[in-house]
């Protein structure tokens, strides 16, 4: 069975089944409620002002049940519970947008990058008011999702308030077809690599594993990395594990607990082939969240890597994907997750081991600010070889762009290189 953070866990076998033990009514009392609940159906079915099928009311019971647990915990049809299945495993047409409903708003959790949502600046905390003109006060995750989804080239018009700005704004976004590729990168300086995770899907171990192998392979010498959770809205638990695990050698990961004190599931590092022991640095914002605060959460309580950026979103809930016998399911949230120190960071989120705000760079360019020490090349007229203009000063050349354009990266760089004689690394 797998348990995923926020989608996709099958259970093949589910049975339902009522004992008397604490907490649970016995007797004549569990009818009392279920009475009541026939009588409203009943006055709906013979006294509403348009007819309404049984079937309706009842799903709408269940929805309004589920609903009323957390913003995680929910109903899906046949039709939704096939959607729901695709987020892991295949491709679909949308905007880009990981959403949760926040104090009953639907909220942005963050833009998955290069998307139509990251390129139209949605961002971590947005707050969408309306979906087509239609509000979204009171509406399910589920129907927030069918509403935003959608064939490639059709667009939606989402009405957006952005944190803390006072007037809401139209954004019209163009669908797309989502990728699913959940790993990047891109040589900083020799030696050193900027790694991206922008999702845990069922390839993005395997993904990253053979990046790190490959530049592992051809880089000479591999001083240190850069692993980038921002804006990384979680996905499944295994891959969260697995994700860690390549950096830890030993100690717990994560363990989750659900309201049975015995239900207690500890996720363990083991020794990997793959042994990766260099510096890190890893960068978060409140765009991370669930699986990412699960690898930074042990990261960090292991003291494997140093935490640097912006306070995480804070979810820490376990979903299980329970499938009905229909073709319909439930997702019901189960447990919370716990870091190695014990910590739950539930409506909490981690806190950066330096909290440095990410600051939009000027048009102008502020690499050389950083870097104002005069070399041989930066004089007028000095000599170039032959091979100067390269596929490698490009790559450079790419590399500079972000840098230039991202303050938290910068300062990721200069510190990953100094983490060795800090000794902040186990």
């Amino acid at each position: 069975m797998r348990v995923t953070i926020w989608i996709f866990t099958l259970l093949l076998l589910i049975t339902l089944t009522f004992s008397g033990g604490p907490g649970t009514a016995t007797g004549k009392d569990v009818y009392v409620p279920l009475k009541r609940f026939s009588q409203v159906l009943d006055l709906i079915e013979e006294n509403y002002v348009r007819e309404v099928t049984r079937e309706d009311l009842l799903d709408g019971a269940i929805k309004g049940m589920l609903q009323q647990l957390d913003p995680h915990s929910m109903f899906m049809d046949k039709d939704e519970f096939k959607d729901m299945q695709i987020n892991t495993s295949g491709e679909f047409g949308g905007v880009g947008i990981e959403i949760t409903l926040k104090n009953n708003r639907l909220t942005v959790i963050a833009p998955i990058e290069d998307t139509p949502g990251f390129k139209a600046g949605l961002k971590a905390g947005d707050i969408i008011l309306e979906i087509d003109g239609e509000s979204t006060q009171d509406i399910t995750l589920i129907e927030a999702v069918k509403k935003i989804r959608g064939p490639k080239g059709t667009t939606v018009e989402l009405m957006i308030l952005h944190k803390d700005e006072g007037a809401p704004e139209k954004v019209t976004l163009k669908r797309d077809t989502i990728p699913i590729k959940s790993a990047k990168s891109e040589e900083l300086e020799k030696g050193y690599l900027y790694l991206r995770l922008t999702r845990f899907n069922e390839n993005t171990t395997a993904e990253m594993r053979k990046i790190l192998k490959d530049y592992n392979a051809k880089a000479g010498k591999f001083k240190g990395l850069v692993l980038d959770m921002r804006n990384n809205p979680g996905g499944l638990l295994d891959q969260a594990v697995s994700v860690a695990d390549t950096f830890l050698s030993k100690g717990n990961i994560v363990y989750i607990q659900g309201r049975d004190k015995k239900s207690r599931k500890d996720f363990n590092a083991k020794i990997s082939s793959l042994d990766i022991k260099l510096p890190m640095v890893v960068l978060i914002n409140a765009g991370s969240a669930s699986a990412s605060e699960i690898v930074a959460g042990a990261l960090q309580d292991h003291k494997r890597a140093l935490l640097l950026g912006e306070k995480t979103f804070g979810k820490a809930t376990v979903q299980t994907i329970i499938p009905l016998a229909d073709g319909s399911g439930v997702k019901l949230t189960t447990a919370l997750y716990y870091t190695p120190s014990g910590r739950s960071i539930q409506a909490e989120g981690i806190e950066p081991d330096l909290n440095i705000p990410f600051e939009p760079s000027p048009e102008k360019d502020i690499v050389p600010a950083m870097h104002n020490v005069m070399r041989e090349k930066d004089l007028s007229g000095h000599l170039e070889t032959n091979n100067h203009k390269t596929k490698k000063q490009e790559k450079n050349k790419k590399a500079q762009e972000l840098l230039r354009r991202d303050n938290q990266l910068r300062l990721a760089l200069q510190l990953v290189k100094q983490l060795p004689h800090l000794k902040l690394i186990n």
